[in-house]
């Protein structure tokens, strides 16, 4: 795996970007914070809220994304280290404390637009990819930001990149949405108390290392070949490679969509008549 070159860790950490980053990021945070308390409450079910929460948690695994996507985070200003608003620091990477609020606000704002849909059952295939192509956008204007005014980077060999942004990232953070939301409904359609909810903080690490070190293996692996097997062929190759995969996966994920809560009642209230005839 490739080192961190010197004049990436060198780079200066726009100081005004990173407070609109903190303060806008934890805003947003706290207004859906309120949105999903609020929806709890009417429909009776912290879904919302925990899975937000959950989002949040899972931010703390960021550097083992850092290293193998080649995400720098800026951490010099006028020469010197520490700039960066950092609560901890892993792999050398230091991490700001707005990758939670990052977090909820691109891994898990579809639990609440999209969630009591899906949960009930009124969305298709094409309201999945709709949902897919939103959020794609939604993380690619979210880190275009980041990229281009000097807050992070992603300094590896990458192709198809909008305003230093690596196109691929976006589509592998859309799918990870997809995946995360329909497996969120899922559990929630199929535990019976608010207890069995909290299972939503293991299953957010494992759709985001399973979509994005999963489906994203061939251009995690192209970018850290060795000098004399690497080739901007293979970069290319990689990265339509894990462009397709996404596809696949948010078209299997369609397949997972709850069947309608009326349909279901249907078929139970039918086997109830078989049971007793």
């Amino acid at each position: 795996m490739s080192l961190v070159p010197p004049e990436v860790m060198a780079g200066e950490l726009n100081l005004f970007w990173q407070s609109i980053f903190t303060w806008a990021s934890w805003g947003i945070v706290l207004i859906m914070l309120i949105i999903a308390a609020r929806m709890g409450l009417r429909q009776r079910t912290p879904f919302y809220f925990i899975a937000v929460l959950a989002a949040g948690v899972g931010a703390y695994i960021e550097p083992l994304y850092d290293v193998a996507f080649d995400l720098w985070f800026y951490d010099v200003s006028n020469g010197l280290p520490g700039a960066m608003w950092s609560h901890f620091t892993a792999f050398g990477i230091v991490q700001p404390n707005w990758t939670h609020s990052g977090y909820m606000i691109l891994y898990s704002s579809a639990c609440l637009y999209a969630g009591k849909m899906l949960y009930e059952g009124r969305a298709t295939k094409s309201t999945l990819f709709l949902i897919w192509l939103a959020e794609i956008t939604a993380s690619c204007v979210f880190e275009m930001i980041g990229t281009g005014t000097g807050v992070y980077t992603y300094y590896g060999p990458y192709v198809m990149r909008i305003w230093n942004y690596p196109l691929v990232i976006g589509i592998l953070e859309g799918t990870q949405v997809i995946l995360y939301t329909v497996l969120a409904v899922q559990l929630w359609r199929r535990v019976s108390s608010s207890f069995g909810l909290l299972g939503l903080f293991a299953i957010f690490p494992v759709t985001m290392m399973g979509a994005n070190c999963g489906l994203g293996a061939p251009i995690i692996v192209a970018l850290h070949l060795s000098d004399a097997e690497f080739s901007q062929g293979m970069i290319w190759a990689a990265t339509l490679l894990t462009m397709g995969l996404c596809v696949i996966a948010v078209n299997g994920a369609a397949r997972f969509i709850p069947e309608p809560l009326t349909k279901t009642r249907e078929d139970f209230s039918v086997s109830s008549k078989l049971v007793h005839a």
